[in-house]
């Protein structure tokens, strides 16, 4: 029984040794598989260089109505502006899992009030909004408000600017993802920085946006589009860019 215990000791003095002799070199930490892929970063908040640009202000090609039809809302001077009462937007190919660029500008003439001022939406795979509202001298219920995943999450902060003033958000998304029988596996996750100041911190939905009563999850697909809300008010949009993670 010495004679065991004693060759464990040895042996385990031994490892002791080469691992304290393993940490003195520091090629036995270094990684080199795999290599991340080189992206060259835009100037500002110019897409980097393996985005998807889902709008650049020349044209609505990758957009379209719920239908399937032409987005009608109104281009011009580089932006796309809701064009009331012709529905929403939304791109022709889906996404799941991306870091999403949006530039949004508030109307200049301010008309109402709470709700009613400057409102429209971002819906990550349609169905997870993340509100944009003129939340610049306005009161409204904190889960509804600028940069809010809403009725869910209540932002850190309102970085709100001036009506008129282009504002971005930041948003980095995952997917929810769903079991064979509809079981949730993981819930969505989001990050929001609205003008360089982080909102959302990797919270999780609750499901999918509602306006009366509680959210719940129902299984969709991964890749689904996102699309921008026409609540009635003259709010509008350049520079939207994504890319897939």
């Amino acid at each position: 029984m010495k004679k065991f215990l004693s060759l464990a000791a040895i042996a385990l003095s031994s490892c002791l040794f080469l691992n304290a002799q393993q940490q003195k070199n520091p090629e036995s930490t270094e990684i080199w598989e795999p290599v991340p892929p080189v992206v060259t970063p835009g100037e500002g908040t110019q897409a980097p260089s393996d985005a998807i640009i889902l709008f650049d202000g020349k044209n609505l090609d990758q957009w379209q109505n719920s239908k399937g039809a032409a987005a009608e809302w109104t281009l011009a001077e580089g932006a796309v502006t809701v064009k009331p009462q012709t529905g929403t937007i939304q791109t022709k190919r889906g996404f799941g899992d991306c870091q999403l660029h949006v530039e949004f500008r508030e109307p200049t003439v301010i008309t109402g009030d709470g709700q009613g001022r400057g409102n429209s939406g971002i819906f990550l795979q349609g169905l997870y909004e993340v509100q944009v509202l003129d939340c610049y001298n306005n009161k409204t219920y904190s889960n509804g408000q600028t940069a809010s995943l809403y009725k869910q999450h209540i932002p850190l902060i309102n970085a709100c600017k001036k009506p008129g003033e282009w504002q971005t958000y930041d948003i980095i998304y995952t997917a929810p993802r769903f079991g064979e029988s509809g079981r949730v596996i993981t819930p969505g996750y989001v990050t929001i920085i609205h003008n360089g100041v982080l909102a959302q911190n990797h919270v999780a939905l609750w499901g999918t946006t509602e306006y009366i009563g509680s959210p719940k999850y129902s299984k969709h697909d991964l890749k689904l589009p996102i699309v921008l809300q026409d609540h009635g008010n003259l709010v509008s949009f350049r520079n939207i860019w994504i890319r897939e993670l």
